[in-house]
């Protein structure tokens, strides 16, 4: 088993620190935050006095931080202590130029590193059921696999360094327009009369079917284990998927690419996170499409 140093241990980081340590690694954890220090030391993770500290007896770093400066920054910050061919795991979701240059920072003393964003929220986390999209060297990703595994049930190889996050950013566009476009649907079938349950029936099992209406139903009832069912407590909240749709914008500005509907679907979630929704769940938006009609 590994030692493993786990930098940032809020609402995801800190479940998986702990499967980690169900898996039989040793694990030695760092944050900023002293709750987040707390549950993960309740859940066997060992407590360093700084992120450097963590990081000094891992042949395995792994960090889930809020954005790429920060990786960029704790990355520069640790690595003059991390021991020769230690492992450098990224599972935050940064953009690509900050992942590109987190990897560059890694090959400049000599250490396999990979960028592993994750999907799957902050059930996949304590379930261990995340999926994986892993960017870097073949090598790398080898020794990555079963730490991850120990995370995860799916783990993608995407290609070299910062394929992982571009996956992420691509995967979490379709997640942001299908959940307005199903949403946009139940607001108007409400208008048109139309049960919940009717359009969850026919659209379920026809040309409308899609993730965000099958397991993450934006509204009460047809699927029970939906956000909608508890009052739009996150599983993945809305001020995330804004900000994982600007990097998706910032991506495509970037690369010369064209995505109105991704445009639109930022501006959208934007608006509701100004509003003050930003800690709801992200399946909440219908709630702000509601709005816009009472307009």
């Amino acid at each position: 088993m590994a030692t493993i140093a786990f930098i940032g241990l809020g609402n995801m980081g800190g479940p998986m620190a702990a499967n980690l340590v169900k898996a039989g690694h040793k694990v030695i954890g760092f944050d900023l935050v002293q709750a987040s220090k707390d549950a993960a030391k309740a859940d066997g993770v060992a407590i360093a006095g700084s992120a450097a500290d963590s990081v000094k007896d891992a042949s395995v770093i792994i960090t889930m931080l809020p954005a790429g400066k920060h990786v960029v920054s704790v990355w520069s910050d640790i690595i003059p202590s991390v021991a020769k061919g230690a492992l450098m795991i990224d599972c935050s979701t940064i953009d690509v130029e900050s992942a590109r240059l987190a990897h560059a920072h890694a090959t400049e003393r000599s250490l396999p590193s990979v960028d592993a964003p994750v999907s799957g929220g902050t059930g996949g986390a304590k379930n261990a059921t995340l999926t994986f999209m892993a960017g870097g060297e073949d090598f790398a990703f080898a020794a990555a696999k079963p730490i991850l595994e120990a995370m995860g049930k799916k783990i993608v190889h995407c290609g070299k360094g910062g394929a992982g996050q571009a996956a992420k950013i691509c995967n979490n566009m379709i997640l942001g327009i299908s959940m307005i476009a199903v949403g946009e649907a139940f607001a108007l079938a409400e208008k048109l009369g139309l049960s919940h349950q009717a359009l969850f029936d026919v659209a379920s099992t026809s040309s409308g079917q899609c993730w965000s209406l099958t397991t993450y139903c934006p509204v009460p009832g047809p699927v029970p284990t939906s956000p909608a069912n508890n009052g739009y407590k996150p599983g993945f909240a809305a001020a995330l998927m804004y900000k994982d749709l600007r990097l998706s914008q910032e991506a495509a500005k970037g690369s010369g690419a064209v995505t109105p509907l991704g445009a639109h679907a930022e501006s959208i979630y934007e608006a509701f996170d100004h509003a003050g929704h930003g800690h709801v769940d992200f399946s909440g938006i219908i709630d702000h499409i509601r709005h816009l009609a009472r307009k």
